[in-house]
């Protein structure tokens, strides 16, 4: 398999891209990613005004968290530019929930216990509010709440966090061997395969932190599209997700790819909660744009799979013909998947898989990490593990 893009239905190029594994190899030779940085030579020269809606419908699927980034990232870069919005905390939200219910629900039975628990998850998702719920609607804090409870807790939700929060694995083991629905059956079969992490092996991504230095990373994207496999963050690959928010910062990292399963349940439910600042609702995400310099900003939030990045630089702003001169995106999967990333450090642990399909390890790992994008094994004969259908392959 080549570098080469290949375009879509649509003509564009294929943004997505395709992961390759090789378990058991060491790191540098076990994962490579055909994933390529291509959204400034497809934005160069746009009006700046288009930009948010390119990037929505390139990344179809997380739309709404690239749309809002853009958005951010072009009010900093150019103050009044753009028809003042309201602050993204509601709308990412939403997107950041169903998303998180899309993932549990489609991917996990796929991956982690096929032909058991499908058909009860699909079941499951027809009835969901944070799916159902016209986009201009309140919350729905209490539907949600109760259909956690009925339909995949068993319990009420803010005592399953209440408990996670104080036990994390430890509560997530007992509560799986206690409660008899698909979701936790899932959970109790897939523990048998947990894969190690180190996460503290390289730093997590919170430029925006109160270390963390985003003029650092702005001078670094400035000027030229920097390739995946290439993306550092204090001399190091990264690492983002449910896990790095910068509202939990204190807490400690997971130790295993089971044990991220909790957490993405347990932001679900933190989204799901009343508005409590820094705590729940629309409070837990963490948003926000810094002005680089006359016409270039850096933005970012707080999406399902970790910290989305968005650099912009304008030209045109003095005189009122703002186009856009460099745009580069950095989506969770960039940092997670990089060459020398968390998920590369975990694979060279693994025994080398010489089936066809990826084995019940590498199957949790991906499940954990969440790639945003189909994977093989590093054989060209290999069935991807996630089907290219159109609405999953177009987003980051």
């Amino acid at each position: 398999m080549t570098g080469r893009t290949t375009p879509g239905a649509d003509g564009l190029p294929d943004l997505a891209g395709t992961l390759y594994l090789r378990p058991g190899a060491p790191v540098g030779h076990n994962l490579r990613s055909t994933r390529r940085a291509l959204v400034g030579r497809l934005s160069a020269g746009q009006p700046a005004s288009v930009l948010p809606g390119l990037l929505g419908s390139l990344f179809s699927l997380c739309g709404q968290s690239h749309r809002l980034c853009s958005l951010l990232a072009l009010q900093a870069a150019a103050p009044g530019l753009l028809p003042p919005a309201p602050p993204p905390g509601r709308a990412l939200q939403r997107e950041t929930a169903a998303e998180h219910v899309r993932r549990i629900g489609l991917d996990w039975p796929r991956l982690l216990l096929p032909d058991e628990s499908a058909a009860a998850a699909l079941a499951d998702l027809r009835n969901c509010p944070w799916l159902a719920t016209r986009a201009d609607a309140p919350t729905p804090w209490a539907e949600a709440l109760d259909w956690l409870q009925a339909r995949w807790l068993h319990m009420a939700p803010d005592t399953w966090l209440r408990l996670w929060r104080s036990d994390g694995a430890d509560w997530l083991r007992a509560w799986s061997e206690r409660h008899d629905g698909w979701l936790a059956r899932l959970l109790h079969a897939a523990r048998p395969a947990d894969v190690a992490l180190d996460l503290n092996a390289v730093p997590a991504l919170r430029p925006h932190g109160p270390q963390g230095d985003p003029y650092a990373l702005g001078r670094e994207l400035a000027g030229h599209d920097t390739e995946p496999a290439t993306l550092e963050w204090q001399g190091q690959p990264a690492h983002t997700g449910s896990w790095t928010r910068l509202r939990d910062a204190a807490t400690s990292m997971p130790a295993s790819a089971w044990a991220l399963l909790g957490g993405r349940i347990a932001e679900l439910v933190r989204l799901s909660l009343p508005d409590d600042p820094a705590q729940a609702g629309a409070g837990w995400l963490h948003w926000g744009a810094r002005p680089l310099g006359p016409g270039q900003a850096l933005a970012w939030v707080e999406m399902a799979r970790g910290l989305l990045i968005h650099y912009v630089q304008l030209d045109g702003v003095a005189d009122g013909e703002s186009r856009v001169a460099a745009c580069q995106v950095l989506a969770p999967t960039d940092w997670n998947f990089h060459p020398r990333g968390v998920a590369a450090r975990a694979l060279a642990h693994l025994p080398a898989d010489n089936a066809h399909e990826p084995g019940p390890h590498v199957r949790l790992l991906m499940a954990a990490l969440d790639p945003c994008v189909p994977f093989h094994l590093d054989d060209d004969a290999a069935a991807p593990t996630r089907a290219p259908a159109a609405m999953e392959t177009d987003h980051a």
